[in-house]
């Protein structure tokens, strides 16, 4: 189905147009090869240069390879590369509205976040990458992280507290205000910190992303659900400059090629998290669900943190109100339609009926 998705698109772009003199691209990223999302910012490339039909080419470049994670953004806004991938979240301290096209506690899903984008989102991430002459483009978005790892068993976030513990983001403000002791560290450090006790606990992503990181290896126990990311949107980010030396149809390639590549790993990674799943229950890793009072009590206190941030910054808030438009107008659907989640026959039968 791919192969005659991108068949008749390059079909397409070479019928309608002759394509200008070969581009040659460098693309930095904020994951090391170990990390699954490198995979997705390989991916993007491979269907540009297949789109192109070879004459529009992308090499890519782990963290470290020419800049290190956290200097990607700017190493794409001084044109040290023309292109990145990296987690929005990252950037926190340039706008506290990139957060939001990151990941929302108690936000919304992979699906969820593909549609607000789709129909608003972008037009509001344009206006935010624009102020610091980078055009956005979607990157993927893998489903809900995992959790946080523990080696003692823990089903409260309380029992976080006296810990150091990896996280990054908005979550990392929340946790701060309920005691915990928080540690922002790139995922590629995080399993040496945790074996040498620099940090006590910790979360990374999603199934898929966070199992060849090995913290299974070391603590044996996740704190479920997500809930301090329901979803992990990634994006694709372009110089300004770069962008505008691109024709028409080259614009138009990377556009296609950033909308495949979202629901390449939407489809890609929650395949993939359910096999992962049951690699860490076979390694002995056991699942401590969160208490619905903690969960509760934690979504008060990220609806009060938002609403801080939102009195304070004009920008986060116009970005958090559209998304909160939207929630409020999906979840009309959500509510008609639950009820018939698919379950295998015999947990459906014994009341498991929705997500």
């Amino acid at each position: 189905m791919k192969k005659l998705f991108l068949t008749l698109v390059v079909s397409i772009f070479m019928v309608s147009s002759v394509f200008a003199a070969k581009v040659e691209w460098k693309m930095v990223t904020t994951w090391s090869n170990s990390i699954t999302f490198q995979r997705a910012a390989e991916h993007f490339a491979e269907v540009v240069k297949e789109l192109s039909n070879g004459e529009f080419i992308i090499k890519v470049y782990p963290d470290g390879a020419i800049v290190p994670a956290f200097q990607v953004f700017d190493a794409v806004r001084n044109n040290v590369a023309q292109m990145g991938h990296d987690w929005p979240g990252y950037w926190k301290g340039k706008d506290e509205a990139f957060v939001a096209f990151a990941s929302v506690p108690f936000g919304m899903n992979s699906l969820e976040y593909t549609i607000w984008l789709e129909h608003e989102g972008m037009k509001l991430a344009e206006e935010l990458y624009g102020k610091f002459g980078l055009v956005p483009l979607m990157g993927g978005n893998p489903g809900q992280e995992l959790g946080f790892f523990t080696k003692k068993p823990a089903d409260d976030m309380g029992d976080l507290k006296g810990m150091k513990v990896r996280t990054v983001g908005w979550t990392a403000d929340i946790l701060k205000k309920l005691g915990v002791n928080v540690s922002p560290l790139p995922g590629g450090e995080i399993y040496l910190a945790l074996d040498r006790g620099v940090i006590d606990s910790a979360e990374f992503s999603t199934p898929y992303a966070t199992y060849p990181l090995g913290f299974q290896e070391i603590a044996k126990n996740a704190m479920v659900p997500g809930w301090h990311q329901v979803s992990c949107q990634n994006m694709f980010i372009v110089n300004k400059k770069a962008w505008d030396s691109l024709t028409p149809q080259q614009k138009a390639i990377l556009k296609i090629a950033s909308r495949e590549t979202q629901l390449w790993e939407i489809a890609n990674s929650e395949y993939q998290n359910a096999v992962h799943i049951q690699k860490y229950q076979k390694d002995g890793v056991k699942f401590n669900r969160i208490n619905d009072k903690t969960l509760k009590e934690l979504r008060q206190t990220t609806k009060q943190y938002l609403d801080e941030l939102k009195a304070k910054y004009p920008t986060v808030k116009k970005v958090l109100d559209s998304q909160e438009n939207f929630i409020k107008l999906y979840s009309n659907w959500k509510n008609i339609k639950k009820g018939v989640s698919a379950y295998p026959y015999d947990e459906y039968i014994k009341g498991n009926m929705t997500e």
